[in-house]
């Protein structure tokens, strides 16, 4: 049985969706930036409804379209979503960390090490902003671990990370979630191929459309 709806409890529960962009390929093969973008909301969330009704017009359409996916959605589609998501700034807020991974050292290029490294760096910063006064929890959903045959090590490794950089007595949850079930970590995914096409390209067209709600841009 679900617990009783609580609009109080509603508001005082802050989400965090994170997604990354680049590679864990540090050889001159490799992307040269590595990013990560935290997109944090509160409920109701803004632009889901709006979401919601743009993703069946693309389907009315023609589009066989299951989520949104930025780099794999087509021009039209993508100008639409950050049309929606620049709407709706007031509602979210945006930090980045960007790594230019040629400085990074050999015994910290290792994937289980190197994600969760950057992503306890880039919640330490914003995590204390979401827990003012009135946040009871804060709810962290990322895209499912990117390197498969290590995920199980690599989530291990990211709560350890996180419990020894983090100040004691912040209460936080940690999810892997496919970036399909949840409109949080689609907007993510929009952010963070927006940040990193400014960095890897020079292309900051999608980036300046949702600057006014970026945060924190922080380069290691």
């Amino acid at each position: 049985m679900p617990p009783e709806f609580d609009p109080d409890c509603m508001s005082r529960c802050a989400y965090i969706f994170l997604d990354e962009a680049g590679n864990f390929d540090f050889s001159v093969n490799g992307t040269r930036y590595f990013a990560l973008a935290s997109v944090s909301m509160r409920r109701p969330f803004p632009a889901f409804d709006a979401l919601d009704n743009y993703k069946h017009d693309c389907l009315e359409a023609g589009r066989n379209l299951e989520h949104f996916h930025c780099s794999h959605d087509r021009e039209e589609v993508r100008n639409g979503l950050f049309d929606l998501i620049a709407a709706h700034l007031d509602g979210i807020r945006i930090d980045y960390l960007v790594v230019e991974k040629s400085g990074t050292d050999p015994p910290l290029q290792e994937a289980v090490r190197f994600y969760p490294e950057m992503l306890g760096h880039l919640l330490k910063v914003v995590l204390p902003r979401e827990l003012d006064a009135d946040t009871s929890e804060v709810i962290i959903i990322t895209d499912a671990i990117p390197v498969n045959r290590k995920r199980r090590a690599v989530e291990k490794a990211v709560r350890t990370t996180l419990a020894r950089m983090l100040p004691p007595g912040m209460n936080y949850r940690v999810l892997h979630h496919q970036s399909r079930s949840h409109y949080g970590l689609q907007v993510a995914d929009y952010c963070c191929w927006a940040v990193f096409r400014k960095w890897q390209r020079g292309e900051s067209a999608w980036y300046d459309r949702i600057k006014p709600a970026v945060c924190n841009e922080f380069e290691i």
